[in-house]
């Protein structure tokens, strides 16, 4: 009897001891943001940025970088394209993506691993970051982390975009490494976050003010997703930390040449 107290305790520990190796490694290179309000949207914006309001949120994590082409691979190495539900997780087929399969392996472009991953679908985006113990952000938390409590206009401040801050302007498809542009940093040290690549949030997209009570952040499949931050074929206006990308396609189940995404917790 008591050996079987003692093994059980054992199993106990061990499994503990997993579950918090395993949340470590889930928050590796993650930012804090704090809880507390920020103000959201913007009056001077286009439509569907307006009201300008203010949102409480509770303390949160996001990766510091948008989901490469690499750590993706991983993934579909995993778990493969398609999951339990038959839901398409990564549009393999379509020439823009940068992941292929290679035997049994799924493999990144050489020189494009570090570049964000894009051609995943909003399914593939949820379902990554809860295979790493993540979540996608909401729409709230990925606005405070670009634009911290001083309601600025870029993730960097309020000065006008250039190549060192945001790949932007660019051809169609030419993204660029997440690690590249430090200058273009947020408040709270987030990257990556104007340019490159759009990012899928969990939120559909409905009209302000931000509720997330009102169903917006039900992660069923089926609405319209907002997408953040503007891609690497986008102008300055599509850059702002407020623009929720209204010009672009937001099908949830299919992949985009200029959408990706990074995970919160």
């Amino acid at each position: 009897m008591m050996r079987s107290i003692a093994s059980a305790c054992l199993v106990a520990a061990l499994t503990a001891t997993a579950h918090q190796a395993a949340a470590q490694l889930a928050k590796e290179d993650m930012v804090d943001i704090p809880a507390g309000a920020f103000t959201m949207g913007n009056n001077n914006g286009a439509a569907d940025e307006q009201p300008e309001h203010h949102v409480t949120l509770p303390a949160f994590s996001i990766d510091r970088y948008p989901v490469t082409n690499a750590q993706f691979a991983v993934f579909l190495h995993a778990v493969g394209p398609f999951n339990a539900n038959g839901e398409r997780l990564f549009d393999v087929r379509d020439p823009d993506a940068r992941i292929r399969q290679v035997g049994a392996r799924w493999a990144a472009h050489a020189g494009f691993e570090q570049h964000p991953v894009v051609e995943v679908s909003w399914a593939g985006a949820r379902d990554y970051c809860a295979w790493r113990g993540k979540r996608l952000p909401t729409e709230a938390e990925w606005e405070k982390a670009a634009r911290g409590t001083d309601a600025r206009k870029y993730p960097w401040g309020n000065a006008p975009p250039d190549r060192t801050r945001a790949q932007h302007n660019a051809e169609y498809n030419e993204t660029a490494p997440v690690d590249r542009f430090p200058e273009g940093a947020s408040f709270y040290d987030v990257q990556d976050l104007s340019g490159n690549a759009w990012e899928w949030v969990s939120s559909a997209y409905r009209s302000y003010p931000y509720d997330a009570k009102d169903g917006r952040e039900d992660l069923a499949p089926g609405p319209v997703r907002a997408t953040r931050g503007g891609g690497h074929d986008s102008g300055v206006d599509e850059i702002t930390v407020t623009q929720r990308g209204r010009n672009l396609s937001r099908n949830p189940a299919s992949g985009h040449h200029n959408i990706g995404f990074r995970c919160a917790l």
